[in-house]
C-alpha cells in the first residue's frame, strides 16, 4: 500500500496532467522542426533533392533503427519517470547523458528506480545536465573549441575518441548495478550480451548487428520477467509510477 495521502494523490495527478500535456507538445514541436529541415532545404535551395529521396532515405533510417523506437522508451521508463522522458527525448543523448545524470541522483537520494522519488530525482538530474551541457558546448565548443582542438596533441585525440565511450558507459553499468542490487538480473544481461555479441551477430547476416542492442535488451527483459522471484513480500514502496 502507498503510504501517500488523498491530498498528495491529488497533486500528483495534476503533475501528471500537467507533464503529459506540456510533454506532447513540446515533443510534437520538436518533431516538426526536426524532420521540417530537409523538406525547408527542398523548398529553399538548389540542392538536387526529390521528395522521393526524403522519404527513401526516412525508410532506410526507420528499418535500421525502427526497433529502438519501442525498446528505448520501455527500457528508460523505469529509471527516468514520465516527465523525465519527455525532457531526455527532446533533449538526446540518453545513453551517455541523461540515464548516467538520473542514476547518480537516485543513487545519491537512495531513490528506487520506478518510483515517484525517483522520477523526480531523473527530472532534476535531466534538467541539471542540460543545463551544464548547454554552458559546456557555448564555452569550450563554441568560443573555445577550435583553439582546444589546436593545441592537443593527436595521441591525446586519438585516445579519447577510442576510449571515452567505453569509459562512460562502463561507468554507468557499474553505478547502475551497485544502485540496483539484481545480482540474477545483471548475470543474465552480462550473459545474454556475451551470447549476442560473440555468437549472433559473428553468425547471422550484417543486418542483425544493426538490431543487436534491441536484441539484448529484449532478451534479457524476457528472461528476467520468466525467471523473478513471484513473492512480493517485503517490497519497498515509495509510491509507484502506475499506481
Amino acid at each position: 500500500m502507498s503510504s501517500y495521502t488523498h491530498e498528495q494523490e491529488a497533486l500528483f495527478s495534476a503533475y501528471t496532467r500537467t507533464t503529459n500535456n506540456w510533454g506532447r507538445i513540446t515533443l510534437f514541436a520538436g518533431f516538426v522542426i526536426a524532420t521540417s529541415v530537409p523538406f525547408i532545404v527542398l523548398a529553399t535551395t538548389d540542392a538536387n533533392i526529390t521528395v522521393g529521396q526524403i522519404l527513401t532515405a526516412f525508410v532506410a533510417v526507420a528499418a535500421v533503427y525502427g526497433a529502438f523506437y519501442v525498446v528505448e522508451p520501455v527500457t528508460y521508463f523505469p529509471i527516468l519517470g514520465p516527465a523525465g522522458m519527455y525532457q531526455a527525448f527532446l533533449i538526446g543523448n540518453i545513453a551517455n547523458k541523461l540515464v548516467p545524470s538520473a542514476i547518480v541522483a537516485q543513487s545519491a537520494i537512495g531513490a528506487k528506480p520506478g518510483t515517484r522519488k525517483a522520477a523526480y530525482a531523473a527530472t532534476a538530474a535531466i534538467s541539471g545536465a542540460a543545463v551544464v551541457h548547454v554552458t559546456s558546448l557555448l564555452l569550450l565548443v563554441g568560443l573555445l573549441g577550435t583553439w582546444i582542438v589546436s593545441i592537443m596533441p593527436q595521441s591525446v585525440t586519438e585516445v579519447a575518441r577510442v576510449y571515452i565511450l567505453p569509459s562512460i558507459l562502463g561507468g554507468v553499468l557499474v553505478q547502475l548495478i551497485a544502485t540496483l542490487k539484481q545480482a540474477r538480473s545483471t548475470v543474465i544481461a552480462i550473459g545474454v550480451a556475451l551470447a549476442v555479441v560473440l555468437l549472433v551477430v559473428p553468425n547471422t547476416p550484417e543486418i542483425v548487428s544493426s538490431f543487436a542492442i534491441a536484441l539484448c535488451v529484449l532478451l534479457t527483459v524476457a528472461i528476467a520477467w520468466f525467471t523473478r522471484t513471484r513473492d512480493p513480500a517485503g517490497e519497498e514502496h515509495q509510491g509507484s509510477l502506475i499506481n
